[in-house]
């Protein structure tokens, strides 16, 4: 029987091949899209998953890390003075414009704070020391903002808001999901720098002690700060993503692509199976004769839509792995998460073997005699 479903389909190897090569993309469009999608909703969170916080304070009704509220920077030594509380340190997450050498202005994401190191904050440092920042009108700009901004060095000097402030350092894989470059700063200067920020922070980062009860600690930070949301670094960051989600429309895209993909998958396999059954009824019709029952053909046509669907997700993850390195010179995070690969690869094979019985219905009613009229 084995031997059958494969002699059968690989009859014709110019049509194998275009069933496998289709498959595969229709693979590929899947694995791609939600490598994206997933490397988007990192880049959402990625500086809440890395910062050592145990919780966060923010004001009430800030929908994600970027779009962040102010409240006054005062707040944060209430929170310090909890039983439980480690370190409490401000933190300001704001949007200010950076003026380029050619005079284009450009969007940068600023994260500021005292204690940088505390922090974890950036967890990947190229290019200069994090204590430096709180010597003058110091900033650290990430590596990806070379894109958006063009080449930089440590030493250069940009103009933000108006004011000079010199490069002293260079970050990497500090990415956000709306593109705009991140850049560190002192608090002191980013408050200096934006009279709007004066007094005031975005957020409230606090580490706790080892055993200290988090519900009790977070309990009494909503009693003293009624004015503002507190939650763990697992629901924020799950919260700053979900925004994006359900805001953006991202998740009827992918459910879109992925509904995509499987029709196709489903489409091409259909078509194949259908028109090597009909090219080999009296093989069939033969097997029938000589007594085999409909579950042993339908066990054929399983078996071809079984080499078709793993020929064809052996050649969508090819596919995904060769756009890995383009994707990342484009600036876009294609992530390859196992659960993701074996979802898609049951996807695919049960959708083929769904596929195979339009094949299974024409064979079910055909007549073993037919192999015996001339």
């Amino acid at each position: 029987m084995i031997d059958l479903a494969r002699k059968i389909l690989l009859y014709d190897k110019l049509r194998f091949f275009i069933t496998v090569s289709g498959v595969g993309f229709a693979v590929a469009l899947v694995l791609v899209q939600t490598g994206l999608f997933l490397g988007l909703m990192d880049n959402a969170s990625i500086t809440i998953d890395h910062m050592d916080a145990d919780i966060w304070v923010l004001a009430k009704n800030t929908p994600n890390i970027d779009f962040a509220r102010t409240f006054s920077d005062a707040f944060v030594n209430r929170v310090r003075s909890i039983d439980g509380v480690k370190r409490a340190d401000n933190l300001v997450v704001w949007f200010i414009r950076m003026a380029l050498p050619n005079g284009v202005q450009e969007g940068v994401e600023m994260y500021a704070m005292e204690r940088f190191k505390e922090w974890g904050m950036p967890w990947e440092v190229a290019e200069g020391q994090l204590e430096d920042l709180k010597r003058g009108r110091f900033v650290m700009l990430d590596d990806s903002a070379t894109k958006r901004c063009g080449p930089f060095a440590v030493g250069d000097y940009r103009e933000f808001i108006g004011k000079r402030m010199k490069i002293i350092g260079r970050t990497k894989q500090a990415l956000s999901f709306t593109t705009a470059p991140v850049a560190f700063t002192d608090l002191r200067s980013i408050q200096a720098l934006t009279p709007e920020l004066e007094g005031q922070t975005t957020y409230i980062v606090v580490k706790l002690n080892e055993g200290a009860d988090r519900e009790r600690v977070m309990a009494e930070i909503r009693q003293r700060l009624p004015h503002t949301d507190v939650r763990t670094r697992e629901d924020w960051s799950s919260g700053s993503r979900n925004y994006w989600v359900t805001s953006t429309g991202l998740g009827l895209q992918l459910a879109s692509t992925i509904l995509l993909g499987c029709i196709v998958a489903i489409i091409i396999v259909a078509q194949t199976l259908y028109t090597s059954t009909m090219e080999h009824l009296k093989e069939f019709g033969t097997i029938k004769a000589i007594g085999a029952g409909n579950g042993h053909i339908y066990g054929i046509l399983a078996r071809q839509a079984t080499i078709a669907a793993i020929g064809g997700a052996v050649v969508g993850a090819a596919i995904t792995f060769a756009l890995r390195p383009v994707m990342m010179k484009m600036d876009l995070k294609l992530l390859i998460v196992p659960n993701v690969w074996a979802m898609t690869f049951v996807g695919t094979l049960v959708f083929s073997l769904s596929a195979s019985m339009i094949s299974f219905r024409k064979v079910a009613k055909l007549d073993p005699a037919m192999v015996f009229r001339g």
